[in-house]
């Protein structure tokens, strides 16, 4: 175990700042695992150069994301803050009211509400749709080889079939799945660590065009209730606030934001990178394709290896002590997913990407706020390298793959494949 007790003194935070620069670029977009490598080697926690912490190790952040005694960073934390613009900004205070930024018993009311939102029912019941949703993008992008001898499988399938599966489960035209990928690549701005001025500005805007969806989405099934999941909130929330139509209409519009695109970016970074792994070691995609039935074991080291989030923030309820730094109440820490994965300490060799390992990982967080969609995206996962290993035994990565330059929500923008 690092000795941490008097990290504070010893860490530079010029050193700390050079490597989260590092992480932002093109090499380390491409390959972050070096970044990680330096963060935990620097302790298991890290002082932040504006204040806070990173979390590196994997116990560490593990106790993080489990414990009751951290939270996240809700409005009321956010109003004790000094920097007004940057947690004022709409595209931030939208967000703020989404679930993933509440705490108890707001959350908890909500996460009751709804239920075990995909369960091994609901899977099933979608299971047949995902598989025509796959079989449907992977003719276009067959026709793409076939015309071009290259295609761009982010662009042709893993981006495309999250929202058309969220989509179609909400009952949401396709008419409308371009515009919800649109300002959900540009809302997210505002969820990064340090956005600049700009970057709030894009998010706003963004922030105004999906609220304008969503209420809209709200109001026109109100009008035309039926027997979609939609319907059945809208069923529910009326009942939970039979006086109040506006807070359950607020309610209704930020789960149904916040579920509609939470998984979106998520997901589709985990396609690409479960499509790349295997394929720029060849070896790999054609061993996956003579046994089918480790094809869960791929995508689960694929969310080890590469998780599509670098890091989650919670804030110290109380006065407290992680892996021997005491941190007082009210402090932010950020939680590196792929560093923790990456902890040798958890997973031997942990920069070997290994099919059969089997490996720990904290990718879809813990406790109380534990991805909601996990299920979804393992699903989503299994049956698209399931169609594709069949009828593309030999697909390969035409060049590397880009990135968004982003700090929290990872982005694979293109991975061009040809057969």
């Amino acid at each position: 175990m690092t000795a941490v007790g008097d990290i504070g003194d010893r860490t530079d935070r010029r050193a700390v700042i050079s490597v989260l620069r590092r992480l932002l670029s093109p090499e380390g977009q491409a390959n972050p695992l070096p970044v990680w490598e330096e963060l935990r080697g620097m302790g298991d926690v890290v002082p932040a150069p504006w204040g806070g912490y990173f979390v590196t190790g994997y116990e560490a952040c593990s106790q993080v994301l489990r414990g009751r005694t951290w939270l996240v960073p809700d409005i009321a934390w956010q109003e004790r803050q000094p920097d007004p613009e940057r947690w004022h900004a709409p595209a931030t205070q939208e967000m703020s009211n989404a679930l993933s930024r509440l705490n108890a018993p707001a959350h908890t009311c909500q996460r009751r509400g709804l239920g075990n939102l995909f369960d091994r029912r609901t899977l099933q019941e979608m299971q047949p749709d995902i598989e025509d949703h796959v079989r449907g993008l992977l003719d276009q992008l067959e026709a793409g080889l076939r015309d071009r001898g290259v295609a761009d499988l982010v662009a042709t399938v893993s981006e495309q079939l999250p929202v058309r599966t969220v989509g179609h489960w909400l009952d949401i035209p396709a008419e409308h799945h371009a515009h919800i990928l649109d300002f959900t690549h540009r809302q997210v701005f505002a969820q990064e660590l340090l956005p600049t001025r700009s970057d709030l500005a894009v998010s706003a805007e963004a922030t105004r065009e999906m609220r304008t969806f969503f209420t809209d989405l709200v109001r026109q099934r109100r009008a035309r209730p039926g027997n979609d999941v939609v319907s059945g909130w809208i069923r529910h929330w009326d009942a939970r606030f039979p006086d109040d139509r506006a807070a359950a209409d607020r309610t209704l519009y930020h789960l149904i934001m916040f579920i509609t695109i939470a998984s979106l970016e998520t997901t589709a970074t985990l396609l690409s990178n479960a499509v790349w792994f295997l394929l720029r070691d060849p070896g790999r995609w054609n061993w996956l394709r003579h046994h089918p039935e480790h094809i869960d074991d791929a995508v689960n080291e694929v969310l080890r290896y590469d998780p599509p989030i670098h890091l989650n923030s919670r804030i110290a309820a109380e006065h407290t002590i992680l892996a021997g730094v005491p941190i007082a109440k009210d402090t932010m820490v950020h939680v590196l997913y792929g560093a923790a994965n990456h902890d040798p300490r958890r997973n031997p060799d942990p920069h070997t990407f290994s099919i059969l390992r089997r490996g720990d990982h904290l990718t879809f967080g813990g406790g109380a706020h534990y991805c909601l969609g996990a299920a979804l995206a393992r699903l989503e996962a299994r049956i698209l390298l399931t169609h594709l290993l069949k009828r593309f035994p030999t697909l390969e990565p035409a060049g590397g793959p880009t990135y968004a330059p982003r700090m929290v929500f990872r982005r694979m923008t293109s991975l061009k494949v040809t057969a």
